[in-house]
């Protein structure tokens, strides 16, 4: 069957980008097709406006391999981001791929025909579209895009003043001279608390337990000497690798000396309190990398706190009143504006159906192969980055593993890839984000998010080095990866 694209890429942020453009460089005889339902490039880095949205990774790591971060800034704003993703998309000649406005509702593969048919909203014209494709990309991340994570306040219904999630941030909002409180303790708490402090009466962070906070230098020093005796590509190269060496030394070092990174973590906070006191505020109960670190660039959260323009309350809520929020202490927190940063809504392929010769497949009952493909799914590979080191390292080496199994199947003629797990395979009761993380998005996406094997290639070991040997080194073909030749193909043969 004629198809309208060879690979279709659903999302056109950061993972769909970076996929697009290794198809580009690797596969250039592919017709390539991007989806995106938003009406700009960019996925999350469009989708969050809240003030101080940045990276909570350095961009020498965060950015993708083959295209230099020139800037020296080593957190990076959102527009800044989203400027960077479309430079690429540029570059690469994919940007007058991307078509914009269109929601996929479900995808559905046919064995007979060998492609999926994807149907699609489109949001302009209000009626439904169907493209067809031999490969689904699916790049959507794993969060709802039209819904954040909102658990319910006793009493919040009583609040007259404004309350906001930051996933759908009014931009016409004045928080100048307001009492803001802002429930929460991750990485958009600790971004939107000094950023709003500049110009609100006063920020209050309230946090139910307390997280790691890291600072990182605003700047990167030695990024900027490379980039001024080298050339941009070696300057990038080099400044990556230490980074990377860095990141992952840190958390290897977590994991292995757990009290002496917990100390190293909290020395580091002390010195930029005024008071012992307040470092009841930063102590965790749990240990480092159990969830996120979260970054600060150049100690922006403390130097509010210092300056007295914020606060960090940890306690509970016991209602939200009139004015403000009652907390279980005794304690009221008085608020014009309430913003409740309690995070994601974990979902998979953006909401949208997925179906396999009509059966409804349910990813959650499902392993993924390599971290990359579904089992049992033929010709779909998804993108889920990692959650111990940057998103994008992860992106990455599934874009380039996609290009080596496109040229595989092509020096082979198959038409056809589906992964297999034979009898015996162990399926574990923990999802591909495993036990590395205990934050609250990772337990709610438990039962979302396909399963763990108990051995590779079923097994997600969110390890770079060991992802890089698998997914870039090690032979296409195994015993748990089926191809399939072109159906017409095998008519003809049986004809003659």
């Amino acid at each position: 069957m004629k198809t309208d694209f060879d690979a279709l890429i659903i999302g056109a942020g950061l993972s769909g980008i970076g996929m697009a453009c290794h198809l580009a460089m690797k596969c250039p005889q592919k017709h390539i097709g991007i989806i995106e339902r938003r009406q700009r490039i960019g996925g999350t880095w469009d989708l969050f406006r809240y003030p101080g949205i940045r990276s909570d990774s350095d961009m020498f790591t965060f950015g993708f391999a083959f295209k230099p971060w020139t800037a020296i800034k080593t957190l990076a704003d959102g527009p800044s981001i989203r400027a960077y993703l479309a430079e690429a998309a540029r570059e690469y000649g994919v940007m007058d791929k991307i078509q914009y406005g269109l929601q996929m509702t479900e995808a559905s593969w046919s064995g007979k025909n060998q492609c999926w048919t994807v149907k699609l909203w489109d949001q302009a014209a209000g009626e439904a579209r169907a493209l067809t494709c031999k490969v689904l990309l699916n790049t959507t991340g794993y969060y709802n895009h039209d819904q954040g994570y909102l658990p319910r306040f006793a009493g919040e219904e009583r609040f007259k003043g404004i309350k906001i999630h930051p996933q759908h941030w009014p931009e016409d909002l004045d928080y100048a001279g307001k009492r803001v409180v802002i429930i929460g303790s991750g990485a958009t708490a600790v971004t939107l608390v000094p950023s709003m402090a500049a110009t609100a009466q006063h920020v209050t962070m309230l946090q139910r337990t307390p997280s790691y906070v890291i600072s990182v230098p605003s700047i990167d020093r030695v990024a900027a000497k490379m980039q001024k005796y080298l050339p941009a590509k070696l300057a990038y190269k080099l400044t990556r690798q230490r980074n990377l060496l860095l990141t992952r030394g840190i958390y290897k070092a977590a994991q292995r000396w757990p009290d002496q990174v917990r100390k190293f973590l909290l020395d580091r906070v002390r010195r930029q309190l005024d008071s012992d006191e307040q470092m009841r505020h930063f102590t965790p109960d749990y240990k480092p990398w159990d969830q996120r670190l979260c970054a600060v660039p150049s100690g922006d959260l403390f130097k509010a706190i210092r300056k007295g323009t914020a606060s960090v309350v940890t306690d509970q809520i016991d209602t939200f009143t009139e004015t403000g929020i009652q907390l279980k202490s005794g304690q009221h927190l008085d608020a014009d504006i309430i913003i409740t940063a309690t995070g994601l809504q974990v979902q998979v392929f953006g909401g949208a159906k997925l179906k396999v010769d009509g059966k409804l497949v349910k990813p959650n009952q499902r392993m993924t192969y390599k971290g990359v493909l579904m089992q049992d799914v033929p010709n779909l590979a998804l993108v889920v980055g990692y959650t111990n080191a940057p998103w994008t390292l992860k992106a990455d080496l599934a874009g380039e593993y996609v290009c080596r199994l496109f040229n595989h199947m092509d020096q082979h003629g198959y038409a056809v890839f589906m992964p297999h797990a034979p009898e015996g395979v162990v399926v574990m009761d923990q999802n591909i984000m495993g036990t590395s993380l205990n934050s609250g998005y990772v337990q709610r996406a438990d039962g979302v998010l396909p399963r763990q094997g108990k051995r590779a290639p079923w097994r997600v070991e969110h390890h770079y080095e060991s992802d890089r040997k698998v997914l870039l080194q090690d032979p296409i073909a195994d015993a748990e990866l089926r191809f399939e030749a072109p159906a017409v193909n095998v008519v003809r043969r049986k004809a003659a």
